[in-house]
């Protein structure tokens, strides 16, 4: 039997931290808590960090031994009852990372968890709480004036909004929410031969003397395991886990991402499809609206967001049998040098570019990093307005034109950088113009540029009946599917609402591709007003929501509905409110909101003698490196990109099979049994209890139950346009109950799960302000918003009661008919007869021997009860016709009689005589 390739599991899952005065000891296992690791941390250092791993996988026998050893030994006097030399610090599910201010290290702790997502069976978790604690004891402790102001000012940035991780050695327990899926997919299916040279290597070049064990397994059950290492550009706490990166075993290493995760399942006549939406924000020159605009030196964009969307048959689990598709598109700052002044006081400050870039050289490198990323061909959609009274946005276009065309030739023809500039705000105003006509042109062209992803080849039916668009589909065809070479950047101004929109119309044009491929629809075209779109409109509305708080400081202001003209009239007054929020945040909010980032990020190191953050007048030094120090080697003006990366053209550079995407991999072979590749165990759980109350694939948004009409006699096809009042969401009743409903929908992705979700209660020092303050935020967030007075809940009854006839179809008022009521009567017939027992089974029931169960018939009728059902007789004629048509499948043909011969002439005579 062939190896195969999956990925490998993490073993650390569970986190008790244990104190002593002079060490703290975290002890970390697997979810079964079969395995065990355990670091060992000094607390007598007041200044440095000292970190031993013995890299061992203790058993839970042998870990209680030595806990107790440990208690027994940090005793203050032996024997004594009542004193215990090991405390439980705090329980845990990872280690977010390790930073040090003016004093001594602090170590950050993920509490609180809740899933958010199922990709594979690989849960992707939210990051709900967090505990940071101080390492050195009192005694050693060296206070320093200004360490509790960085302490706050780090604080500032919540772990707990839209924070994410999946365990494994990268980024998950099991998968990398770095990569996208096209990435981790072509890794799992690398040729078997590169995995053994790997495996061979992974073992000569082995530091972890425990790592050889159980390479060489029986036969041919092995399993390849395989790891990569994360794309640092979205990871967020890299340079929080950095000082331990060399020091301690990859499963301790948890890494997050910041941006939006969300999954909604689509019912197509009850086969579940999940729908999941993951926006990855850019570590690198990350920040806030107003003070972090255009690029730096080093190529890296303000509010760069890589949106993949992905389309899984969830009914097969496993990404080897499953089906699995996906499409990724970017957004982000125009790559030049400009900027806004603040200091002015006003709602659009003037843009001005900073630098003269005659050549491109911030451009070329940030196109560079997309090539290698993505392939090509890069395509931008600039929203940025064309014509305007007064200069102001038409100067970023101006300048991202010369740059384009400078980059574009230098490069080979089939690659050059696709550009597509269009006034989406002059387009808006016209009532002549349909806004999201257009976009839907637009983005038809662009996914028939670069493809999308698919782990299948396509469907039979796609063959026997081809679509004319599905043949006109770019990308990269092979043996196992496709692939996505190439794609979509788009950007305007803020890159928050046009964007947004945007994007929405071309990940719509994607799903129906997407939904084609798995041979879910029969025409690769969707339609607004189905439940299908309705579902992915809001996932949509959700990710520009979130993505829009952390960026600009409020929700959208503009949203699909707006540009479809369709929008309440409530709406505009709640734009306003959402435009002044978003004000207020720039201009008083913002400048504490980056300093919190600069220090969150390591763009900052606090250093005594050195001035302070919060005494810069600009952190402009701290994000553009060149300002600091000479470069070492300047790039060529007209050979701009990575050599290695034009060879490989239109695929990625990071997904092709060459040497130096082998030494990211970490290659380990396991038996097929092994907890450390075993899904299944990992999904399932069978050696807990489960209840379906809290199982989240029955808990996730669905096409069904929350946007298919619940009136009898509607198609429950998700793919059947709606009226207005028709969908699911109108059962609400007036207009305040939706609005809850929306609410309670909006606040899902930052909301505390509820008590059945998993949490770890903290037994810190400060026990009591914990929970005073775990209950406060769940009464404020996770509690439902009542928008209606108490005066008009009458009415809000009389509107959610349905008539009975529109929701049975029969009204009980009305007089049964006589048919009704024989149907009726038989059916009470047959509830009595299923009592009758017969007198002789229970006879020979009684006489059975001791633990045999014998099942007896509780019918009245000999056949055709639960337990038994006679086959029904079939005619001659018909078995003659069954066998005619099975040798007729296998060429045997038989003669014609006399009855088809005369209906086929009267055929021939009726048709065309």
């Amino acid at each position: 039997m062939p190896a195969a390739a999956a990925p490998i599991i993490s073993s650390v899952q569970k986190l008790v931290l244990y104190e002593t005065r002079a060490r703290y000891f975290l002890v970390g296992s697997n979810h079964a808590e079969t395995k065990y690791r355990v670091l060992k941390i000094d607390r007598t250092e007041p200044k440095d960090l000292v970190i031993i791993d013995d890299r061992h996988v203790y058993t839970q026998q042998e870990v209680r031994e030595l806990l107790g050893r440990l208690d027994l030994g940090n005793r203050t006097k032996m024997g004594q009852k009542g004193s215990s030399g090991l405390f439980r610090a705090v329980s845990a599910f990872g280690v977010v990372g390790f930073v040090r201010f003016l004093e001594g290290y602090y170590i950050v702790l993920i509490t609180k968890r809740r899933k958010m997502a199922d990709i594979g069976g690989h849960a992707i978790y939210k990051v709900e709480d967090t505990n940071m604690i101080y390492i050195p004891n009192d005694s050693v402790r060296i206070t320093h004036p200004d360490e509790a102001r960085y302490l706050r000012i780090f604080q500032n940035v919540d772990l707990s909004s839209n924070f994410y991780f999946s365990f494994s050695y990268v980024l998950s327990y099991s998968y990398d929410l770095s990569h996208s899926l096209q990435y981790n997919l072509t890794v799992l299916r690398m040729p078997l031969e590169m995995l053994k040279s790997e495996t061979t290597q992974t073992r000569q070049e082995s530091f972890d003397i425990f790592e050889d064990e159980g390479l060489i397994t029986q036969g041919g059950s092995g399993v390849f395991g395989i790891c990569s290492e994360p794309y640092m550009k979205y990871v967020w706490n890299g340079e929080l886990l950095d000082i331990i990166k060399n020091t301690v075993h990859r499963d301790w290493l948890l890494y997050i991402i910041h941006g939006f995760c969300g999954q909604s399942k689509l019912l197509i006549y009850g086969r579940p499809v999940y729908v999941t939406l993951i926006a990855r924000r850019s570590s690198k020159f990350a920040g806030t609206r107003f003070l972090k605009r255009g690029a730096n030196c080093e190529g890296d964009v303000a509010n760069e967001v890589e949106t993949e969307q992905i389309l899984c048959d969830a009914s097969v689990m496993s990404f080897t049998a499953g089906s699995y598709s996906s499409y990724v598109q970017v957004r982000g700052s125009v790559p030049l040098y400009w900027s806004q002044d603040i200091s002015t006081m006003m709602p659009k400050p003037p843009i001005t570019l900073d630098q003269a870039d005659p050549f491109a050289h911030v451009a070329a490198l940030h196109f560079d990093q997309m090539l290698q990323r993505f392939g090509s061909p890069i395509i931008i959609l600039n929203l940025v307005k064309e014509r305007e009274k007064r200069k102001h946005e038409r100067i970023l276009s101006e300048e991202l034109v010369a740059a384009v065309t400078y980059l574009n030739q230098f490069l080979p023809p089939e690659h050059t950088i696709i550009y597509i500039p269009w006034d989406m705000a002059k387009y808006t105003k016209s009532k002549l113009c349909n806004v999201l006509d257009r976009l839907n042109v637009i983005a038809e062209s662009v996914v028939k540029k670069t493809g999308f992803f698919v782990n299948r080849p396509d469907s039979y039916c796609s063959i026997l009946r081809p679509d004319e668009k599905w043949n006109e589909l770019g990308g990269c065809v092979i043996p196992t599917g496709r692939l996505q070479t190439g794609v979509l950047r788009t950007n305007c101004v803020d890159c928050l609402d046009r964007t947004n929109t945007a994007q929405f119309m071309v990940g719509k044009c994607a799903l129906a591709y997407q939904l084609y491929s798995l041979g879910l629809i029969d025409k690769p075209n969707l339609q607004f007003d189905t439940d299908a779109v309705r579902l992915f409109e809001e996932l949509y509305e959700d990710h520009g929501d979130t993505l829009s708080l952390q960026y600009g400081g409020s929700q959208l202001v503009h949203r699909v509905k707006t540009y479809r003209k369709i929008a309440p009239w409530t709406q505009h007054s709640k734009d306003i409110m959402q435009t002044l929020s978003r004000y207020y945040s720039n201009a008083f909010s913002d400048a504490d909101r980056q300093d919190s980032i600069n220090l969150f990020l390591g763009v900052f190191h606090p250093t005594e003698g050195k001035p302070h953050l919060w005494e810069l007048p600009t952190d402009f030094y701290l994000h553009h490196k060149n300002t600091m120090r000479l470069l070492p080697t300047r790039r060529s003006y007209t050979y701009w990109w990575t050599p290695e990366v034009i060879k490989h053209l239109p695929l990625p550079y990071d997904e092709v099979i060459c040497a130096a995407n082998l030494k990211k991999l970490i290659v380990k072979k396991f038996h097929k049994y092994e907890e450390e590749i075993d899904i299944h165990n990992e999904f399932f759980r069978p050696y807990e209890l489960s209840s379906f109350d809290d199982t989240f694939c029955l808990a996730m948004t669905s096409s069904a139950r929350d946007f298919m009409p619940k009136t009898v006699g509607i198609d429950p096809s998700p793919f059947t346009v709606r009226k207005p009042d028709e969908t699911g969401k109108s059962v609400l009743g007036n207009k305040s109950n939706r609005e809850e409903a929306v609410l309670q929908r909006k606040t899902a992705a930052s909301a505390p799960p509820p008590p059945s979700e998993e949490a770890v209660s903290s037994s810190s020092e400060d026990d009591s302000g914990t929970d005073r303050e775990e209950e406060g935020s769940v009464s404020q967030r996770s509690t439902p918003v009542k928008m209606t007075d108490t005066g008009d809940s009458t009415k809000v009854t009389e509107n959610v009661v349905q008539p009975m006839k529109e929701v049975y179809g029969i009204n009980l008022s009305d007089g049964l008919s006589e048919e009704d009521l024989s149907i009726y009567s038989r059916f009470v017939q047959l509830g009595q007869s299923q009592h009758k027992q017969d007198k002789s089974s229970q006879q020979l029931c009684s006489r059975c021997p001791d633990g045999v169960i014998k099942l007896t018939p509780i019918s009245a009728f000999s056949q055709d009860n639960i337990y038994e059902v006679q086959p029904p007789r079939v005619d001659r004629k018909s078995t003659e016709i069954f066998q005619a048509h099975i040798q007729a499948s296998q060429g045997i043909m038989q003669p014609l009689g006399k009855e088809d011969t005369s209906m086929y002439r009267e055929y021939i005579r009726n048709r065309y005589l």
